[in-house]
């Protein structure tokens, strides 16, 4: 039977985790100090394991003695070194959440929400010294809908991990493994967000302004503004169709129809779902920091 080494963090990480145990032999995993899921299940089952980042040679000594033919990654937060690179007798690859090379580093999942794109999907690939620039083994392609949330989009890909894996280590074993080489001239690259890195801009397209907000939607921090100084995190808005007026700011609240909505610079967006509590819009007030 094939052995294995796994690199996995997080939610999607520990569920994809799970499934390669049922079917593989896994002689050692690391992740993070935060992943506390895959840390209770590895010491469950008695894997060897490794918490805390990997580089500097700290992870290649944990595993430097334990030996594997292919080591993969999922959802890992670190970046590997070429030690524990050169570790596995046959393999070591990484799947990650774009078309690549499309969409190369963190959230590519959320960055082609915001983007406005209409399909993504997973990639097997080779782990090199590059942030996912190595070779493509297989790709799995997902549409996305018109009403999907980063979290609806990772669900999504949580359903396609396993199967990927086991799709790689398959012809791993059957000694049929076919690589193609990433054209760097279509390649992007999008980094690493954070939660304050949500701030809408009213003065944006109406469209743009509902897939920031589906992007980072619960269980996500979500996209925010500011009404009278008090952050309002703001989880779903819809396309109002109404008569324009230039006379009136972006970001301005106005109530029609008995809906509250939004002028922004093409059009009106209405605030579907709002995550703060005990807030009580006021027609005419502007939402935004008003300290800029």
């Amino acid at each position: 039977m094939i052995t294995l080494g796994v690199l996995c963090s997080g939610g999607l990480g520990f569920d994809t985790l799970v499934k390669i145990h049922e079917e593989y032999q896994i002689k050692f995993i690391l992740t993070d100090k935060k992943s506390t899921e895959i840390i209770q299940f590895s010491k469950e089952q008695e894997i060897p394991l490794f918490i805390g980042n990997p580089r500097n040679g700290n992870g290649y000594q944990f595993i430097k003695n334990i030996s594997v033919d292919v080591i993969t990654s999922i959802n890992y937060l670190f970046l590997i070194a070429n030690d524990i690179i050169s570790h596995p007798k046959k393999l070591i690859f990484n799947i990650h959440g774009s078309l690549l090379p499309k969409y190369r580093g963190r959230t590519p999942h959320v960055w082609a929400i915001i983007n406005g794109e209409k399909k993504t999907g997973i990639t097997a690939h080779l782990i090199d010294s590059g942030c996912d620039t190595g070779s493509i083994i297989e790709q799995i392609e997902i549409d996305i809908e018109y009403n999907d949330t980063g979290g609806m989009l990772l669900e999504k890909y949580a359903k396609e991990y396993f199967p990927l894996v086991k799709k790689v280590l398959s012809s791993v074993e059957l000694n049929q493994l076919t690589l193609k080489k990433q054209i760097e001239l279509k390649a992007s690259y999008f980094g690493k967000r954070t939660p304050l890195d949500g701030e809408i801009n009213w003065s944006w397209p109406k469209e743009d302004i509902r897939n920031w907000v589906r992007a980072q939607a619960y269980p996500y921090p979500g996209a925010f503004t500011f009404y009278d100084n008090l952050k309002i995190i703001i989880d779903k808005v819809s396309i109002y169709e109404g008569h324009l007026s230039t006379k009136i700011l972006n970001g301005t609240l106005l109530k029609l129809d008995a809906i509250i909505v939004v002028k922004v610079s093409n059009g009106y967006l209405r605030l579907d779902s709002v995550r703060t509590e005990n807030c009580i819009f006021d027609e005419g007030k502007k939402l935004g920091n008003e300290n800029r």
